[in-house]
């Protein structure tokens, strides 16, 4: 009897990556996306449902789900759904802190608590969760983005303990750089002029050709996806990609503040000025 993924952002890159993946391997597969007319070939594949969600959307979100489990038993939840917001801190309006966090970290939190009735009397069930090496490690101009990956660890981490008892599991993907267009569809900007020269530094260092060459595709990182899911472990962390890896890594070696020397250095320059 196949199982059933419930996949949020799916209309492109990692979320539809996976989806390909999971319905070639025979499970069926509810991609959920905010515009379906978008699903393009993911419409076409056997075993793939398309439904329409907003994770900002509580009642869409009910709606939403509600027809999932009409659909199928879903076994897996593979909350999927996010953007970038890089630049000033300092420059970011409101608006922008409001949607990044309602988006990356409250999304991720309703749809969670909207299958949790489901997976919690059936008594199993996995939640699975991109985060981001951003989730683990930090970088110049990118605060509000690492405030909802690092939350999302932790949210992890702590639901992990309190839903063992039922059966239901948690696990986080964290990749490094994905080879799609993130950085043009998925990434909003804000402006400061005060910190414009230094943001540059960091913009150029982050378009480094060598840096975005060890970057991994979707279906790279769609793999380690489908390895969380099916690997019967209780691990919870998945550093996906090897710059994510290799960066991780050292972080751990060498210490959180030799590491924060190290970027430092590497995006900015010494703070100092001094050569």
């Amino acid at each position: 009897m196949s199982k059933t993924i419930f996949i949020t952002g799916a209309s492109t890159g990692l979320g539809k990556a996976t989806a390909v993946l999971f319905a070639q391997k025979g499970w069926k597969v509810i991609a959920t996306m905010r515009k379906p007319e978008d699903a393009g070939e993911l419409s076409q594949l056997g075993g793939v449902s398309v439904l329409p969600l907003d994770v900002t959307d509580p009642e869409q979100i009910s709606s939403t789900v509600a027809k999932a489990l009409e659909l199928a038993d879903v076994d897996v939840l593979f909350n999927n759904a996010g953007y970038g917001l890089a630049g000033p801190f300092e420059g970011a309006t409101d608006e922008q802190l409001v949607r990044q966090l309602d988006t990356n970290l409250l999304g991720v939190m309703r749809v969670t608590q909207a299958f949790l009735p489901h997976f919690r009397m059936r008594q199993s069930g996995l939640i699975v969760t991109t985060t981001s090496i951003g989730g683990l490690v930090a970088f110049p101009f990118n605060s509000v983005y690492h405030a909802t990956k690092w939350a999302l660890e932790g949210w992890s981490e702590s639901l992990a303990f309190e839903l063992a008892p039922f059966g239901i599991g948690v696990k986080t993907v964290s990749p490094g750089g994905i080879k799609t267009d993130f950085a043009g569809r998925s990434l909003v900007l804000t402006q400061h002029a005060a910190y414009a020269t230094e943001l540059q530094k960091a913009m150029s260092r982050f378009s480094d050709p060598q840096r975005t060459q060890q970057a991994s595709t979707a279906e790279q990182i769609a793999k380690v996806v489908w390895e969380a899911v099916t690997d019967g472990q209780q691990q919870l962390r998945y550093v996906a990609g090897r710059d994510a890896q290799d960066l991780y890594a050292q972080r751990q070696q060498v210490g959180v503040e030799a590491f924060r020397k190290g970027i430092q250095q590497a995006f900015l320059g010494d703070p100092t000025g001094e050569k």
